[in-house]
């Protein structure tokens, strides 16, 4: 329980990792990959996808909790909390 308690308090106060700016690319690229496999019509139209994925603000973030993965993509619609 000691260290449970222990290693709750440290993860409060540390800051989140970078990403590297390579996997932040990669991410990038496979996000707009994911667009263009669920919505074909953005497929051979660059500013529709850039502004799906800007409207959707998906950031990928590295995986910092338990069972996580590495990356982690948190998808944040707009007008929701």
């Amino acid at each position: 329980m000691k260290s449970g308690l222990l290693q709750f308090i440290k993860r409060a106060f540390t800051r989140e990792p970078e990403l590297h700016p390579v996997e932040r690319g990669m991410a990038r690229r496979w996000i707009k990959q994911r667009l263009v496999t669920v919505f074909p019509e953005l497929r051979n139209n660059p500013k529709a996808l850039e502004s799906a994925y800007q409207t959707l603000s998906l950031e990928a973030r590295p995986g910092t909790q338990e069972g996580e993965s590495e990356t982690v993509f948190e998808v944040s619609i707009p007008g929701e909390n």
